[in-house]
């Protein structure tokens, strides 16, 4: 399994490829997006151009991000994590997943012209979902990728339906576009790295498989004032769980519950403190609803 994951992690890292891809949920959800993708060195570029929903550009190098919204003439600047392998997911360690997954080969199809191994990632516990993926024989680039649920139902699938390796894609030329800012307002989500610890708070009871990645604090929006949020990020190797926990107001945080869409979850949650006042949770992770309740229900502040 080692080799496999790494190769799938590895292909983004060493070539071009412009395509587009599509995202549709069970819900009946659709986006589709224009990727284009260089990496040169240990530097990686990439423009992502919405196809559907508001006009918006990504730009990403390495970590540093920008999101041109066109129709509010903004540029939202922030530091983001390097995703790992299509569409966006991080790996963090394969002796993690193969603790909690069993890989099973499964054929060969083509996707978007390209021939490609399939793979079922199986998980052993209810705390996550199942995966079919798909990637390139040549390459390991996942074209292809389902989330699944305990039942076999198909929760999400992202896909390339057109796929051009080796593009022509220009890492200056990328770099042009992303500095043009002129004519836009710029704002900055400021963000700071820090520990749970740290900031008052622990997970009483693990969850199983799930471990600590990064810990962020940044501001609910871009230029506003005050205390911020708290993003404390759990992942098993391929599914993630963000724990976002802020200051409770009563004019906006009103309604607790469970939602979903597609194969993310959702949790909000009223946590009462009388000694420190009162914080908002909202746990949102692409797993089963059990999982996000256990964090939930592990969350505690720390006297």
């Amino acid at each position: 399994m080692g080799a496999w994951l790494k190769r799938m992690q590895e292909a983004p890292r060493r070539r071009a490829y412009a395509g587009t891809y599509v995202v549709s949920s069970s819900a009946g959800a659709l986006s589709s997006a224009r990727i284009w993708h260089v990496c040169d060195g240990s530097q990686q570029m990439e423009r992502i151009e919405a196809l559907t929903g508001a006009p918006r550009s990504t730009f990403r190098r390495n970590d540093e991000v920008l999101t041109f919204r066109a129709d509010e003439k903004t540029v939202v600047a922030e530091k983001r994590e390097a995703p790992g392998l299509f569409p966006n997911r991080q790996i963090v360690g394969d002796k993690v997943i193969a603790e909690f997954y069993t890989l099973q080969a499964a054929g060969s199809e083509r996707v978007a012209g390209h021939d490609a191994d399939v793979v079922q990632l199986v998980p052993r516990d209810a705390l996550r979902y199942g995966y079919r993926v798909w990637s390139e024989k040549k390459t390991g680039l996942v074209v292809k990728l389902q989330t699944i649920d305990g039942a076999g139902r198909v929760l999400e699938q992202s896909a390339f339906s057109e796929l051009q390796l080796n593009a022509p894609v220009k890492m200056d030329q990328l770099a042009r576009m992303m500095a043009g800012t002129s004519g836009y307002r710029v704002e900055k989500a400021e963000v700071v790295t820090t520990t749970a610890g740290a900031e008052g708070w622990s997970i009483r009871n693990a969850v199983p498989g799930f471990l600590p990645t990064t810990c962020l604090k940044r501001q609910i929006s871009p230029g506003q004032a005050g205390p911020g949020m708290l993003q404390w990020v759990f992942s098993d190797g391929l599914a993630s769980v963000s724990l976002f926990v802020e200051g409770f107001d009563p004019q906006r945080h009103r309604r607790e519950g469970m939602s979903a869409l597609g194969a993310t979850q959702s949790l909000t949650k009223h946590l009462a403190d009388r000694s420190e006042g009162d914080w908002w949770l909202t746990v949102v992770g692409e797993v089963p609803a059990q999982t996000l309740q256990a964090f939930a229900q592990g969350l505690e502040r720390r006297k």
